[in-house]
């Protein structure tokens, strides 16, 4: 369709750029104003009301995503989600540590680019760790090790949930509204978490139909943090040797998008780590989730919330595994802390959001 929309000087790829930096900056000011984090979902204080907040982004986030199917704008057939080899030991072990390494720094990839944005130098240290090490396992010196790990597959008939597409459509969304309307969350908030589920079906179809063009083509994605993270770093390092993609356009909203948002409403502020104890394991945090999305095949947004609408049996085994990972890793941590007899164990343990 690209070659309708009478762009005379600029390419597909080059267009997709400047599509994903708008999704990224809505997507960035709406996560900063709900908090939006599936880490809090799962083990936070308030998790009642974060679940509340995902929940309703994803039920947005399915709805729109199957009615674009359904319209045949876009089709997931070919898309790796809907691989019949199903490297699983890659994606229960990828996500078991994502959501190990999400609890240690306290926040999943996308809340910590959220928070890269308003001033958390904690964050903005995790995410560079994270891009690192997630290169490394693309395309570095994890790499072997994560082919190896790839290598164990379980054949399938086909990559998505077995039956009628409509009828998971219409229970996933009616049990995740159902949730969300009883979380005790303010109406604005859940509007707000909507218009970030809505953003997952517009990147699908703008990618994956608008910006679809035979002879200069760009790759059919949605929101999503792992390589997007690896390829800004790539970028910011090497940007006269390599070009921007729809992943860097992307971090960069989302950072544009989370500082106006702090600024707007007066959330921004500097923070920094509080002690060597705390910055280790951060870093360890940040190592565990950059090896562990690439092996997921995603973080809780690419495998998650973009993951979850296309109904891919990987992405669901995927997001199954990282809660999983963070409640076991929460039991421990709380288990460490009740343990101790040393104050400042436990206040170690807190900070990132």
């Amino acid at each position: 369709m690209f070659e309708t929309l009478g762009f005379e000087n600029l390419t597909a790829p080059q267009v997709t750029v400047f599509f994903a930096l708008a999704i990224g900056v809505v997507f960035g000011f709406f996560a900063e104003r709900t908090q939006f984090c599936f880490r809090r979902a799962i083990v936070g204080e308030d998790r009642r009301a974060a679940a509340g907040v995902w929940l309703t982004a994803l039920a947005v986030a399915v709805l729109g995503t199957q009615g674009a199917v359904l319209a045949g704008l876009i089709s997931f057939d070919d898309h790796r989600f809907m691989a019949s080899d199903l490297p699983v030991l890659a994606i229960l072990t990828g996500g078991a540590l994502f959501g190990a390494g999400m609890v240690l720094t306290r926040g999943c990839a996308s809340r910590l680019t959220v928070l890269s944005g308003t001033g958390n130098l904690r964050a903005l240290l995790v995410m560079v760790v994270f891009a690192l090490v997630a290169h490394a396992a693309m395309k570095g010196v994890l790499a072997p090790l994560r082919g190896a790990l790839g290598g164990f597959t379980v054949s399938l008939d086909q990559g998505a949930l077995p039956g009628s597409a409509l009828i998971w459509t219409a229970l996933i969304v009616m049990a995740a509204l159902v949730f969300a309307l009883r979380s005790g969350n303010r109406p604005a908030r859940l509007l707000g978490a909507a218009v970030i589920g809505a953003l997952v079906p517009l990147a699908w179809v703008g990618t994956g139909f608008v910006l679809y063009d035979d002879f200069d083509p760009v790759a059919f994605e949605s929101l999503a943090f792992t390589a997007p993270a690896a390829d800004t770093l790539f970028f910011t390092a090497a940007s006269t040797a390599v070009t921007a993609n729809f992943g860097v356009g992307l971090i960069g909203g989302v950072l544009a998008g989370s500082l106006v948002a702090s600024l707007l409403f007066r959330s921004f502020r500097w923070q920094s780590f509080e002690s060597p104890a705390q910055t280790g394991r951060y870093l360890a945090g940040a190592a565990l989730m950059g090896f562990g999305g690439v092996l997921a095949g995603g973080c809780t947004v690419g495998a998650g919330l973009s993951g979850l609408p296309t109904l891919s049996i990987s992405a669901i085994l995927a997001v199954a595994a990282i809660a999983g990972g963070a409640l076991a890793t929460k039991r421990l941590l709380n288990a460490s802390a009740t343990g101790s007899a040393a104050p400042s164990t436990t206040q170690a343990l807190q900070p990132a959001e």
